[in-house]
């Protein structure tokens, strides 16, 4: 591996390494700390192989500089090109008539994250593009009707799922396609079958929730939800987060109110919060504590989860000196940002 390129995969990981340092010191105002970061982020240039997504390379370069106001030309260009290299990957596919790989479509390395960063822009053409490519995954997969578009072979790691599975959480699956289609509404976005699409993924997430659907569990007429880890990245706090998000573009009260009684007993489950061992943002206290922040300040009722933040504020506290890591997802830096 050459030098360059493994400057590249330390500097411009979102993740891990410096672009997650440099999203906390652009919170707490350290512009020089920032620009050192970034500096060396793209001393050995701009990456956008195949790896380039939300979390790494020039998407994550984007979203990071993005927040100085200017994120310049050679780097939107680059992202450009990354996302119309994924958008041709993902017609080629479909006129093959396969199923999709998580990395087509997820918030960490597939289109989802990429709508993210087009979404903050002020103008992104290739946004409508990228949610009418999601919205299309609403609908039944051409290669087996029997199963929705987002449906895949095989897991995360590539291993195979006899029967395949339909991946519901945020990081990885439908709640995070959900999030961005319902963020795009509420910024004025919309495209055709948008909000019929949303109402796919809520009623979707409502049903089966959860980690993930295999095939033996599409025929059933009651909840499939786990009483797993309520993170983030896989858990039934995120997931009621993106339903909040689909309710409120929708107008939909009910809705709302229903993912909001969702997060308050993941919250209220001592069995499920047990299984949070960490003070991470990706499937720690973190986590619960940016999402509990987030449906508090877009709920009508906020007092409800008021007290459940301090007490999550406190744990983040307690542990953020034990997390070995100083970037975002698993380390420091992720669990000291504040995002609301």
């Amino acid at each position: 591996m050459s030098a360059t390129l493994t400057k590249q995969l330390r500097t411009q990981a979102l993740a891990e390494q410096g672009l997650g340092v440099a999203l906390l010191h652009l919170e707490r105002g350290d512009r020089a700390a920032t620009r050192s970061l970034l500096t060396d982020a793209v001393a050995g240039g701009v990456s956008t192989g195949a790896n380039a997504s939300l979390f790494h390379g020039a998407p994550a370069l984007e979203f990071v500089l993005g927040r100085t106001g200017n994120a310049g030309q050679a780097v939107t260009a680059a992202v450009d090109r990354v996302v119309a290299a994924r958008l041709a990957a993902a017609a080629r596919r479909r006129k093959e008539g396969q199923l999709p790989v998580l990395a087509e479509f997820d918030l960490v390395q597939g289109l989802a994250g990429l709508g993210a960063v087009l979404l903050s822009r002020p103008h992104a053409s290739q946004l409508r593009e990228v949610l009418a490519h999601l919205i299309g995954l609403a609908s039944p997969a051409a290669a087996d009707p029997s199963v929705p578009g987002w449906w895949c072979a095989d897991g995360l790691g590539h291993e195979e799922i006899p029967g395949g599975h339909g991946n519901n959480g945020m990081a990885h699956g439908v709640a995070g396609i959900l999030s961005l289609c319902a963020l795009a509404a509420c910024h004025g976005v919309d495209v055709p079958g948008q909000q019929p699409a949303i109402e796919t993924f809520s009623d979707w997430l409502e049903l089966h929730g959860g980690y993930w659907t295999t095939r033996d569990q599409l025929t059933t007429t009651k909840p499939t939800m786990p009483r797993g880890r309520p993170s983030w990245c896989y858990g039934d706090l995120g997931i009621a987060r993106a339903r909040q998000l689909g309710a409120i573009a929708l107008g939909d009260r009910a809705r709302a109110r229903s993912a909001e009684n969702a997060a308050v007993a993941a919250l209220d489950d001592p069995v499920r919060i047990a299984l949070i061992t960490d003070a991470s943002l990706c499937h720690g206290w973190a986590g619960l504590l940016a999402l509990t922040r987030a449906i508090a300040a877009d709920s009508p009722d906020p007092g409800r989860l008021s007290g459940r933040v301090n007490q999550l504020a406190d744990r983040v506290a307690a542990g953020i000196n034990d997390l070995a890591k100083p970037g975002f997802l698993e380390g420091r830096a992720g669990a000291r940002t504040r995002f609301r």
